[in-house]
């Protein structure tokens, strides 16, 4: 799926213009994310560009932006700290919000991980936070700098090198980063998580996400980066993470967003179902079956991103389901001691010479094996009658009878 990229500009926490960059799908995104880069990162970092662009393709619109003093941002980076950088996360997301739609994913990189564990409180909107490399202690980072700390605490700053780039450093950003405790913002997340560390990152090690995870509660999530190094400077690892982050957040995000131009009132009445693109891939669809969302996708050998059921998956469903339902009822109706009833299916279509019950012309049919499972003191002959009764659920009457689809164009008119 192709994306867009554009540059926009939004008040920091302090006043000054925050230079951003929006990467967002071709049609309507299927939700929004906010995304903090590392310590002394800027959004145009690597793995920032790649990950946001990534997920974009899969669509999901990304805001990364400069936090103040940094990259194309305005301000002054010695008087920044943590604190300030959690609020540079709920301007952005107050932006997101005012020009867009409210950011529903939460991610961060490093210190940008444990800011947006920080500002998800305050950003109501958000209901998944995934973080990535994140220290469980925001001072962790002030190793980076430890030589000059003693020069800190005595003349109250010191010029350091980070990354080949020189910064000023306050006692003000390390008194601060001293004071933050995540442990309550963590254990108080009240949204899902997922933590995505490597074992092998030297700057910020694994004890860290190991702290981030068990201070969660659930729905809370883990996943190892293998060999990934701390700055996901190989591109594999970049769009690993990208489609780890956009298939768990799928579970999270909101299921009736819409790329058509009906938008959220394409909910389908009761009887009626709607099924519409959702920019997840070419073939990623929203279903609403009177009013029950849904998705549908084709598997990623037929060129989709295997974000949902392909269409004779959810036909097989149908059957099953029909079938189920229609066992439960005639059961019930006997007073038999019907346990749980399991229908597996499976979808082929066969040479009709090799159907000994089909009847018709030569050629292909689809064969749909359905096999039952009945739980239950039921008897022989109790099992054997419910067998036959399985045919009789509608679907599968449906199936068998002559179907009459008439399509016609939406001429916008109710």
């Amino acid at each position: 799926m192709s994306y867009k990229s554009e540059k926009l500009e939004f008040p920091g926490s302090d006043g000054s213009l925050l230079a951003a960059r929006l990467d967002r799908p071709a049609g309507e995104p299927r939700a929004f994310a906010l995304f903090a880069h590392c310590f002394t990162c800027t959004k145009d970092a690597l793995s920032s560009a790649r990950i946001s662009s990534a997920l974009a393709a899969q669509g999901i619109a990304v805001l990364r932006f400069d936090f103040t003093g940094l990259g194309g941002s305005g301000g002054d980076f010695s008087n920044t700290n943590f604190s300030s950088n959690v609020d540079d996360l709920v301007a952005a997301a107050a932006f997101l919000e005012r020009e867009y739609s409210p950011p529903e994913i939460l991610v961060g990189h490093s210190l940008g991980g444990a800011a947006v564990l920080a500002a998800a409180e305050r950003i109501p909107g958000a209901t998944a936070v995934a973080t990535i490399g994140a220290p469980f202690d925001p001072s962790h980072v002030s190793h980076l700098f430890s030589a000059a700390l003693g020069t800190v605490e005595t003349s109250g700053e010191a010029r350091v090198s980070l990354g080949g780039r020189d910064f000023c450093i306050r006692r003000q950003f390390v008194d601060d980063i001293r004071s933050v405790n995540l442990s309550r913002s963590i254990g108080s997340l009240g949204r899902a998580l997922l933590v995505m560390h490597s074992p092998l990152d030297e700057t910020v090690g694994i004890e860290n996400a190991t702290r981030i995870f068990t201070a969660a509660r659930h729905p809370k999530s883990f996943v190892s980066l293998d060999t990934a190094d701390h700055l996901l400077t190989r591109r594999h690892d970049s769009m690993f993470v990208a489609d780890v982050l956009s298939a768990w957040a799928s579970r999270y995000i909101s299921a009736q967003r819409r790329t058509s131009a009906e938008g959220p009132s394409a909910r389908a009445r009761p009887g009626t179902v709607v099924v519409a693109e959702n920019g997840d891939g070419p073939f990623g669809q929203e279903i609403s079956a009177s009013g029950h969302p849904l998705r549908a996708d084709e598997p990623q050998k037929y060129g989709g991103n295997d974000s949902g059921p392909a269409p004779y998956d959810l036909l097989m469903a149908s059957l099953g389901a029909c079938t189920s339902m229609t066992l439960r009822m005639y059961a019930q109706r006997k007073n038999w001691p019907l346990g749980r009833v399991t229908v597996r299916l499976n979808h082929a279509k066969v040479h009709a010479e090799d159907c000994q019950v089909c009847e018709g012309p030569q050629g292909k049919i689809d064969r749909f094996e359905r096999t039952i499972s009945l739980e239950g003191p039921l008897d022989e002959a109790m099992r054997a009658r419910l067998l036959e009764i399985a045919d009789k659920c509608p679907v599968h009457k449906t199936l068998h009878s002559d179907v009459l689809v008439e399509t016609r164009l939406d001429s916008g008119e109710e």
